[in-house]
């Protein structure tokens, strides 16, 4: 006992050391729990994105789904061999399009507004018009005729599907039926069995439903046949979901699709589409590994010279307790106990520190990333008559807008981290502790008394 208090006692003996090995000790300790919440986070978010995966692949007409949308359409006969594929479970088709004032007496649920107007001054269609009217112009509406009308995914907006009013028609449906965007209700006064027309046929509001953002509230939802044989479109399709019933058999079955449809289509899984996201998670967390086995590596380095010096400092103290009757283990016992004094004092303000830091150095690795890489959402096309304001047969949008940055990665100090740093500080303690206990053994009584 009188060995441990001498080593506790010792560890305050000067205090302006004391206070410089703390802070310096901190400093590197807290860097370490930083990183190692940056860590773990990054991981919980990798595993959370693997999980999400899922088990669909995207087919769209080659270029379809690029910044100009180009293309021609698939058709029914080109995708009929997919639901043959034994791993596939079911096939979601649908055909998008958009209607302008002469198509359609609806109006559109949303305003041009700032970025409308920018975006349509830059498409080239009214570059040098000087006489056109902004304020006039009535932007399209988007509709999709699909055999899954409760399904968001091919829709610019994507979102959750939520039945306001009204009935869905089934997957089969070739009636003149439709399913309203709740802004475009609300701006044309629509209710349940009103009618509206769209390609010069007359059709009835079936069912109303909000999915929760503004894209997916300005479209109008057709039964792919409805929607082919109005838009006098007959078996055409620009794009289709497939469901396959493992995730580990996505891959083959997109492979076996891409042979099949050859330069005709664009064919891409969930898992390809999460690959660069993935990759630059993966690089935060070799960054944040790397900076975590460096810091701890500093600190078990600050702790030996600091423990070195102190030793040779004290080597006439040394000498004493060992004429005395010091063992070499008690000796060395003392100086451990003080340096693991000293760490765990540094360890209380590297935890200070790393409770801090965490969050905002996640942020800032996660920020770097994005600057660097980001994985682009693909667009949602239009089929007819250009784009969505006469471009290139794409709504325009800025890809900072509609890309997928790695965001939402919540770094949290557990108490499971607070107690690894902790254990961590301690062990390198005792470790540099014993690596000073050689020079500790080879002081010898005589000598240091002769030369003191």
């Amino acid at each position: 006992m009188n060995v441990i208090n001498r080593g506790v006692r010792n560890a305050f003996r000067n205090s302006v050391r004391t206070l410089a090995i703390t802070v310096i000790i901190g400093l590197s300790l807290g860097l370490a729990l930083a990183m190692l919440v940056a860590h773990q986070a990054v991981g919980r978010k990798i595993d959370s994105v693997q999980a999400d995966v899922g088990n669909t692949i995207t087919i769209s007409p080659a270029g379809f789904r690029g910044f100009t949308g180009t293309g021609n359409p698939l058709t029914t006969a080109q995708l009929a061999f997919i639901n043959k594929l034994p791993q596939v479970t079911a096939t979601e088709e649908s055909l998008s399009d958009r209607l302008t004032s002469s198509d359609t007496n609806l109006k559109s649920g949303i305003s041009l507004g700032r970025l409308g107007r920018r975006f349509l001054s830059n498409s080239g269609s009214f570059s040098g018009n000087s006489n056109f009217n902004f304020a006039n112009f009535t932007p399209p509406i988007r509709v999709i005729g699909t055999t899954a009308p409760t399904d968001l995914a091919n829709t610019t907006g994507g979102g959750t599907f939520k039945l306001v009013s009204g009935t869905v028609f089934s997957s089969g449906s070739d009636a003149n039926v439709a399913l309203v965007g709740s802004s475009i209700a609300s701006k044309n006064n629509l209710k349940v069995g009103s009618t509206f027309t769209a390609y010069s046929s007359t059709i009835t509001v079936q069912g109303i439903f909000s999915s929760g953002n503004t894209f997916s509230n300005n479209i109008i939802i057709f039964p792919l046949a409805t929607e082919q044989r109005i838009s006098n479109s007959p078996n055409e399709l620009t794009g289709a979901i497939v469901y396959v019933s493992s995730a580990s058999d996505v891959n083959s079955v997109t492979s076996l699709i891409t042979k099949q449809l050859g330069s005709a289509a664009d064919v891409t899984n969930s898992a390809q589409q999460n690959q660069n996201y993935i990759s630059s998670l993966n690089g935060i967390q070799t960054v944040s590994l790397y900076s975590l086995i460096g810091a701890a590596i500093a600190a078990a380095i600050i702790i030996l010279l600091a423990m070195i010096m102190i030793v040779r400092e004290r080597r006439r103290e040394i000498g004493v307790l060992k004429a005395i009757g010091a063992t070499n283990l008690k000796v060395t016992t003392q100086f451990m106990v003080e340096a693991v004094t000293l760490t765990v004092l540094g360890g209380i303000v590297g935890v200070i520190i790393g409770v801090f830091a965490g969050s905002p150095i996640t942020n800032t690795l996660v920020s770097s990333a994005n600057s660097t890489s980001s994985s682009t959402i693909a667009g949602f096309g239009v089929r007819r008559r250009g784009g969505f304001f006469g471009g290139g047969g794409v709504i325009q949008r800025h890809g900072g807008f509609f890309s997928r940055n790695i965001s939402n990665i919540h770094a949290v100090v557990g108490w499971d981290v607070l107690i690894y740093g902790i254990i961590a500080a301690v062990l390198i303690a005792i470790i540099a502790s014993f690596a000073v206990s050689f020079i500790i053994s080879k002081i010898r009584p005589a000598e240091v008394m002769r030369v003191e």
